[in-house]
């Protein structure tokens, strides 16, 4: 059984999807990009500024459903480039400060809206 959880402090789906799955004591959270929830608008600045706000995105999602990132157990971050590793890792390290998640990072051709950087998470219920 699956349950589709949305929050409206976050963006809502831009496509055939859920913001997030709630399944078999899972969270299963789509890619997040910095998009602004109450604009609808892209934030610029550069790396940091756009992890900052893929951060409070997937933040808001999961409180919707009463987590942290504590509960967080994997996630994948989406670069469009590498050498913005170092800055992203320095923002998603505030995130997820203790017993950090496991992660995949990986640097994509292309992402939606041409942002920098996306993740997605998976969390698990306590």
């Amino acid at each position: 059984m699956k349950t589709v959880i949305s929050s409206d402090r976050a963006p809502q789906a831009i496509g055939p999807y859920s913001q997030a799955i709630k399944a078999n004591g899972f969270l299963f959270v789509s890619g997040q990009i910095p998009l602004d929830p109450t604009t609808g608008q892209i934030v610029y600045g550069g790396i940091e500024s756009q992890t900052y706000q893929v951060i409070a995105n997937l933040r808001a999602i999961l409180e919707k459903e009463g987590l942290t990132f504590a509960n967080v157990v994997k996630t994948t971050v989406f670069l469009k480039d590498m050498e913005d590793f170092t800055v992203m890792n320095k923002v998603y390290a505030q995130a997820f400060a203790d017993e950090p998640p496991a992660r995949a990072c990986v640097q994509v051709a292309r992402l939606p809206r041409d942002v920098s950087v996306e993740i997605e998470l998976i969390a698990v219920y306590p």
